[in-house]
C-alpha cells in the first residue's frame, strides 16, 4: 500500500504498532532515566538508626539453656489417653486390639517388650523379620528410636509412616501401647 497524494496520508496497521512499540520504549527509557536523577543511589556512610548489638549464646549454650527432658523422664510422665489420641495417626494401618486383626500393618498389641517381628502371620520387611529371628525386642528406646523415623531405624521397612517428631508424642504413643500389653517391662 502507498500513500495517497494530497494532504492525506494512511498509515498501515504495522506502522501504527511499530510507532506504539517505539513511543512505549521511549517513555520506559525516559522514566528510568528521570527517577535516577530524582533518587540517591549512594550509600550512606553512617546508619541512619543505630541498631544496638544482641549478644546472641551460642547453639551449644542454647541447647543447655532449653534442654530436653530426658527421655526416660517424659515416659514416667507419658499419658496413655494422650497417647491413644497420637496413635489415631497409625489406627489406618494397626490395631491394638487383644486378637485382633493384622491391616496393612501388624497389629500391636502386647509389643512393648515383646520380640520384633512378633505376628507370625504379618509379612515384614526382611530387615525387621532379621531383628526379630535374631531375638531383638521391643524395648522403650527401640520403640522411640522406630517412632522417630521408621526407615531410618528399619532399612527397607515397607511403613511409610515418616515418624514422630515430638518426644513427648513419641512418649505418649509408648505410654498407651504399654497400656496394652499385658505384663509390661517396668519403666526405666
Amino acid at each position: 500500500m502507498g500513500y495517497e497524494t494530497g494532504t492525506k496520508m494512511h498509515f498501515s496497521l504495522l506502522e501504527k504498532l511499530g510507532a506504539a512499540v517505539l513511543i512505549c520504549a521511549w517513555t520506559i527509557y525516559g522514566a528510568n532515566q528521570l527517577s535516577g536523577m530524582l533518587v540517591n543511589a549512594t550509600p550512606l556512610e553512617q546508619p541512619a538508626i543505630a541498631v544496638a548489638a544482641v549478644e546472641r549464646a551460642a547453639p551449644a549454650e542454647a541447647a543447655s539453656a532449653g534442654a530436653e527432658v530426658d527421655f526416660d523422664t517424659l515416659l514416667a510422665q507419658a499419658d496413655p489417653a494422650k497417647g491413644e489420641k497420637v496413635f489415631g495417626k497409625c489406627k489406618a494401618c494397626h490395631g491394638v486390639e487383644e486378637g485382633g486383626a493384622n491391616k496393612v500393618g501388624p497389629n500391636l498389641w502386647g509389643v512393648v517388650g515383646g520380640p520384633k517381628a512378633h505376628m507370625k502371620d504379618f509379612t515384614y520387611s526382611a530387615t525387621l523379620a532379621d531383628m526379630g529371628a535374631k531375638g531383638g525386642k521391643w524395648g522403650y528406646e527401640e520403640l522411640n528410636q522406630f517412632l522417630i523415623s521408621p526407615k531410618d531405624y528399619v532399612a527397607g521397612t515397607k511403613m511409610s509412616f515418616a515418624g514422630l517428631k515430638s518426644a513427648e508424642d513419641r512418649a505418649n504413643v509408648i505410654a498407651f501401647m504399654r497400656a496394652n500389653t499385658p505384663n509390661p517391662p517396668p519403666l526405666p
